[in-house]
């Protein structure tokens, strides 16, 4: 059933707990983070308007603007995030340099990911769990420890799967944007000439007032956005209206209400800065605050996790990765996955983040360098589109490419400045993992380029059939390669003098679209002698059981029984040598990024007991 069948009000409620929990929980640290020590604000009348300025202008043109109107158009095929962008940006360029700008730009946005979903539990957990000090400041030297707990627990209750908790993220964050947006309106009551700050001369005397100060401050200002990538990338979970409904009927209105109510308290109590969410509320409340905080920010690193599954998957089914152990957690619900590795490689960074920063604010340095990339990438990406795929005039692309680009580099300016206090941590996690996706990818085009090279012409083979002898049942070679015969057929015949009496040569596709149906799954033809060429097109969040497509697509008289079928597999054995291509390490790189992807047995859900692996060696 498409989004535009489903009801709209589960829709918006998923959305709400799922889209929205990293932005949601950004008012326990993004306001106070503006007057941190380093920045040297202090917070007068002056200084609180105009950061208050800022974010709700920031919020307006980053998040409403930017993502929500004209981000969310940039649809593929209903999906979105910056690997869709980037499909559709490349599929209407025709300049091959610029296509591979734009893959690079897109390959490196992907690898910033990974750096967001590191820093997001880290900061959002041990924020949240930082109110403990204020109940009783014995309590500040279990911060660490429970929060190091709850980010045990949440890793190791993710290989059971999102689906039996995802039902109570909606209804919890629901309860802690009301929760938000009642605090604001009690504190905004209270000092409503807080409301003046909706005026963005603010922002601009606040620059003129400060300037360098101001400048720094943006880095605390973007923390208000972080998330909001967030909106495009589950566009295909939830589709365009619920998305939008949720963040302009309730997530943003609540966002606004309270940071504005955060400002009214420290207008009438400037020592309130160094926590006012949680000051926000009587010492009767607060525990209740906390334990709720908790409960969102867990949801928030939830939700960032599952993120970077997924960008995992669509990142080795567009050839990005090699394959990697993946668990389906939902025999329903094909985006329910589980990845042990990227998982276990997350917990670790996250621990070392808390052990290494061991405060909120320490952390806040390092964040936002990976999301303010990523957005300026977006910008980039979202203006090839505007010009080449929905043809607008110049003019107004410039107009809309200048607007978010320059504010986009703004933020990402100032928060490069952050790069001694933090801000590397996500940078050289980004660069190791774009080096990984761009040895893996071009490792791979050269690979496959050698292999096609020397490939047989299966039209030549299947001449010296003649006096082969074949045996009974149907033997499906998997091969990259469309056109030769598979080096496993030919290593099979070598060595075992046989040849199965019906041959599929079959190739499995990754399109650029989300999922393919029907008749769009399988391309068959019959090459004689009893050989078939197969070609499989998954949708890059597609499920690819090979058995299961072949003989769903396939036609009634070809054999596919499960008990007379094998599936033959090569297997390469890489030697790195110095040639032409790639320089010595990366090819050491890539030839143990192959001994280590996993095999397509798993990946294709081949059958265990049926699958014959034969290796050969090649060198690079």
């Amino acid at each position: 059933m498409s989004h535009e069948n489903k009801p709209l009000a589960p829709l918006t409620l998923g959305a709400m707990g799922v889209v929205y929990g990293d932005i949601g929980t950004s008012p326990l640290y993004a306001f106070k983070e503006c007057f941190h020590a380093a920045h040297g604000l202090q917070p007068g009348r002056e200084e609180i308007f105009g950061v208050l300025s800022l974010i709700f202008w920031s919020v307006t043109l980053v998040v409403t603007l930017k993502y929500v109107i004209f981000m969310m158009r940039a649809d593929n095929r209903g999906e979105g995030g910056t690997l869709s962008l980037l499909t559709l940006a490349t599929r209407v360029t025709t300049n091959p340099r610029v296509s591979a700008l734009l893959a690079v730009l897109g390959i490196f946005a992907a690898a910033l990911f990974y750096g967001d979903s590191m820093l997001t539990p880290a900061i959002s957990v041990l924020s949240a769990v930082e109110g403990l000090g204020l109940v009783a400041p014995a309590l500040g030297h279990f911060v660490v420890p429970v929060t190091l707990a709850i980010i045990a627990a949440l890793f190791l209750i993710q290989r059971h799967g999102t689906a039996s908790v995802g039902a109570f993220f909606g209804p919890i964050m629901s309860l802690w944007f009301a929760v938000l947006a009642g605090l604001g309106v009690w504190h905004i009551a209270q000092t409503p000439a807080i409301l003046g700050a909706l005026n963005p001369a603010h922002a601009v005397h606040f620059f003129e007032a400060h300037r360098l100060a101001a400048y720094l401050a943006l880095g605390a200002v973007v923390l208000a956005l972080t998330g909001a990538e967030a909106l495009y990338a589950d566009m295909g979970h939830f589709g365009k209206r619920p998305i939008r409904l949720a963040w302009t009927a309730f997530v943003s209105p609540a966002l606004v209400l309270n940071y504005f109510g955060q400002g009214a308290l420290v207008l009438r109590e400037p020592a309130f800065v160094e926590n006012p969410l949680y000051r926000m509320v009587p010492p009767a409340g607060l525990l209740p605050l906390i334990v709720l905080a908790a409960l969102a920010t867990v949801i928030a690193s939830q939700a960032v996790i599952s993120g970077a599954f997924s960008v995992t998957r669509q990142a080795f089914q567009l050839k990005l990765l090699p394959r990697i152990a993946t668990i389906h957690t939902s025999a329903s619900e094909q985006g329910q996955i589980y990845i042990p590795f990227i998982n276990w490689s997350l917990f670790v960074a996250v621990v070392a983040l808390v052990l290494g920063f061991r405060n909120s604010s320490s952390l806040a340095a390092a964040y936002g360098v990976a999301v303010t990339g990523t957005m300026l990438i977006d910008s980039l990406l979202l203006a090839v589109v505007m010009l080449l795929s929905w043809s607008w005039n110049r003019a107004l692309t410039a107009a809309c490419a200048l607007l978010f680009i320059v504010v986009d580099l703004a933020f990402f300016t100032s928060n490069a400045l952050k790069i001694p206090h933090g801000g590397w941590f996500p940078r050289v996690i980004a660069l190791l993992l774009f080096t990984l996706l761009t040895t893996w990818r071009t490792g791979r085009r050269l690979l496959i380029a050698q292999l096609r090279e020397a490939a047989l012409p299966i039209e030549i083979f299947l001449l010296g059939l003649r006096d082969v002898q074949r045996v009974p049942g149907t033997a499906v070679f998997l091969t990259s390669n469309a056109e030769g015969a598979p080096p496993a057929l030919l290593h099979n015949l070598k060595h075992n003098k046989v040849v199965h009496e019906t041959v599929i040569l079959l190739t499995v596709h990754t399109v650029d679209r989300a999922s393919t149906q029907g008749e769009q799954r399988l391309q068959l033809g019959e090459l004689g002698e009893g050989f078939h060429r197969a070609e499989l097109y998954f949708g890059y969040r597609d499920d690819q059981n090979v058995p299961e497509t072949l003989r769903a697509f396939a036609p009634p008289e070809l054999p596919l029984d499960p008990m007379q079928t094998s599936y033959f597999l090569s297997r390469e054995t890489l030697l790195p040598a110095r040639r032409a291509g790639m320089r010595l390490w990366r090819e050491h790189l890539f030839a143990w990024m192959v001994r280590n992807a996993a095999t397509p047995l798993r990946t294709f859900h081949l059958p265990p007991n049926r699958v014959v692996e034969l290796g050969q060696q090649i060198t690079i």
